[in-house]
């Protein structure tokens, strides 16, 4: 099975020294977010991206699979407000 593709969205606009946390992954910052995305090769991979954005200090906004890496959506996976 080929990767899957998930775009992450957490709050703030993310500057290139974070490059290396998300090695891989392309970081777009735009509008106060930062979109992360690319291809996740299995869940520890998956696990692994998440565990990086707290400690980091992040916010998580979103997760969405994509169909591919031109970014065409696919169901989306909103994560709830954390407290």
């Amino acid at each position: 099975m080929p990767p899957l593709v998930y775009r992450f969205v957490v709050n703030g606009e993310l500057g290139p020294r974070y490059a290396s946390a998300f090695e891989g992954m392309r970081i777009s910052p735009s509008g106060g977010k930062t979109e992360i995305s690319g291809a996740i090769v299995d869940q520890a991979h998956l696990h692994g991206l998440l565990d990086r954005i707290n400690p980091l200090g992040l916010t998580l906004y979103s997760i969405t699979p994509v169909d591919n890496e031109n970014g065409a959506a696919g169901a989306q996976a909103p994560l709830p407000a954390s407290s």
